[in-house]
């Protein structure tokens, strides 16, 4: 493997990046020895294609961003076994900058949870003079693995799986798009199968997870560290319940998470997030419906806190849909409580399902 230049910033230069949410490779003299335009005969460099495997294993999303012919890196690719890993590669002329920058936008993650691998410290400079993307010389490749920002706490059983599930969503919005019936229709084609049920100790890894990650479809913004979790849910006086989803298309995994508490009559939803990958499915409607429904089992009036956030004005409309009004606000909290005459509604394309 051939390199010119330095070696890319250090994690220690970074220190309020957020985790790394995609790695963009280069191809030539990076994830192969050899340049592709010169010999279709390049060979596999180790280090990289052993770091490829355990990125993936690690819920770390990878892609491209690489000079050449398309139809030859993917042929390439594939003769590799490796054309599954990469999600949106983009292949072309085009300075690095514009393609890094089109992977986030088609991941919908921010530039500043890129790092890019690449030989050239030409390449590196011209992405890091436009874009917030941590950049790392192909010759440190071997010791990627050892990055904080790449090694994250706990690998649960939902991030192990991430990247398959991009490529399930990517599906989906392929037939969404192609779907030419209403709304409706196009929803109850996908017999989504909904879960909520009370989370296990073996739950909190992902909900913690969960609560860092999600801050659109987060109703107060709270996050909880997994120690924090289980103690929660050793209190009497409190619920916690996990929300999954499962389609035509495949499993979700885990996409939601609700904190209740129970006093003195009334059932008070603390925290009600969800991941941005079901919003426009009525997951959040439906749940609420359910909760509704069991706190008229359990004779209890259903409450909730919203903290108005930059980007969660989302949940607050979904608390509004199904007929939470405002009662009266405790500094930056609003306390909510569903009118006994709010409708419940079900959606007919959404069945619940039990463990």
């Amino acid at each position: 493997m051939t390199t010119t230049g330095h070696s890319g910033p250090t994690p220690a230069e970074y220190p309020e990046a957020p985790p790394v949410k995609c790695v963009v490779w280069d191809l030539d003299d990076t994830l192969w020895d050899g340049i592709l335009a010169e010999d279709t005969q390049v060979t596999p460099h180790p280090a990289a294609i052993a770091a490829v495997h355990a990125l993936d294993a690690r819920g770390v999303l990878q892609s491209i961003a690489s000079k050449n012919a398309p139809d030859t890196v993917r042929a390439t690719l594939e003769r590799f076994g490796l054309a599954d890993y990469f999600l949106f590669p983009q292949v072309s002329w085009e300075p690095k900058s514009v393609l890094l920058r089109r992977i986030a936008q088609e991941l919908n993650i921010g530039t500043d949870t890129l790092l890019f691998v690449d030989d050239s410290a030409f390449e590196r400079a011209e992405v890091a003079s436009e874009l917030p993307v941590r950049c790392v010389d192909a010759l440190d490749v071997a010791t990627l693995l050892e990055r904080p920002d790449l090694t994250p706490a706990t690998v649960t059983e939902d991030g192990a799986q991430r990247r398959v599930r991009y490529q399930q969503d990517s599906r989906r919005r392929d037939y969404e798009e192609s779907f030419t019936g209403p709304r409706s229709a196009f929803l109850r084609s996908l017999e989504m199968r909904l879960s909520i049920r009370p989370a296990s100790p073996d739950d909190v890894a992902r909900g913690a997870e969960l609560t860092v990650r999600t801050n659109q479809l987060n109703t107060t913004g709270l996050t909880f560290s997994q120690d924090q979790l289980l103690h929660l849910m050793t209190r009497p006086e409190n619920t916690l319940l996990v929300i999954s989803l499962a389609d035509v298309f495949g499993d979700y995994g885990m996409v939601g998470m609700v904190l209740l508490t129970e006093a003195e009559r009334e059932w008070r939803i603390r925290l009600f997030l969800m991941s941005c990958r079901v919003m426009g499915r009525n997951v959040g409607g439906a749940v609420l419906a359910n909760l509704a429904d069991e706190a008229d089992r359990r004779e209890l009036r259903l409450t909730a806190d919203f903290r108005h956030t930059a980007v969660n004005r989302p949940m607050y409309m979904v608390y509004r849909l199904a007929g939470f009004g405002t009662e009266h606000e405790d500094g930056t909290t609003l306390r909510l409580g569903l009118s006994p005459s709010a409708p419940r509604t079900h959606p007919a394309f959404l069945t619940l399902v039990t463990d």
